[in-house]
């Protein structure tokens, strides 16, 4: 019984000379996580949250205007709304300014200021993969004006890879990223691309037209 006392005392001893020992670093970690935590809800519902709803309410008018292809407008606003570009520098790191991207990218496209369009297009991504096959298109469309094959190209096949169910864009974009190939001489891979075209797309317009663009190669190949 003693034993079992002088035991139970030395491990008291040794917990205690721990606590003593390490306590204010316990303590000190344990400030860190509340603190921390608390931080983290603090940022999210007095800065993150009311950023972002400022974020979205001046892109509002823009998206209308981007729905009415008022490419300008969408820009730069109209005088009461600031535009994309103002959403863009104001509220970044916001859903809004990661959309507002899309939105400049496409409009810069649109106007024939290719440079802009592939920068702002660069930048966007999102999870809602119908848009992000617009943006791959877009991108790779801003690509080939600027006579810029390879980078078009990766751009279609991205596009054209993203949402298999989304067929008229997808067997779109594989079309291009084909015909892109074979202008630029690269016979083998715009073969690939059209036969890949015909064997995901065969119910689509282009899928359809592989046919003859897979015939005139094979020959031309042969």
């Amino acid at each position: 019984m003693t034993d079992k006392h002088e035991e139970m005392n030395d491990t008291l001893v040794k917990v205690q000379g721990f606590w003593e020992k390490f306590q204010k670093p316990v303590l000190v970690v344990i400030a860190v996580i509340v603190i921390g935590g608390g931080g983290w809800y603090g940022y999210n519902e007095y800065i993150a949250k009311p950023k972002e709803e400022k974020a979205s309410e001046a892109l509002f008018k823009s998206e209308k205007y981007f729905a009415m292809d008022s490419s300008n407008l969408v820009l730069n606003g109209d005088g009461q709304a600031k535009g994309v570009l103002n959403v863009i520098n104001n509220f970044g790191g916001t859903k809004a300014a990661n959309l507002a991207k899309y939105y400049a990218g496409v409009s810069y496209l649109k106007l024939g200021d290719f440079n802009n369009a592939v920068k702002y297009l660069k930048d966007f991504s999102s999870n809602a993969k119908q848009i992000q096959v617009m943006a791959y298109g877009c991108l790779g469309d801003a690509y080939s004006e600027l006579n810029k094959k390879e980078e078009a190209v990766e751009s279609y096949k991205k596009a054209a890879n993203t949402l298999d169910t989304d067929e008229s864009n997808s067997s779109e974009y594989l079309f291009r990223a084909a015909l892109l190939e074979e202008t630029a001489g690269k016979t083998k891979e715009a073969l690939d691309l059209y036969k890949e075209l015909k064997d995901k797309f065969p119910k689509t317009e282009k899928g359809f037209q592989a046919d003859k663009y897979i015939n005139r190669l094979s020959i031309e190949k042969n």
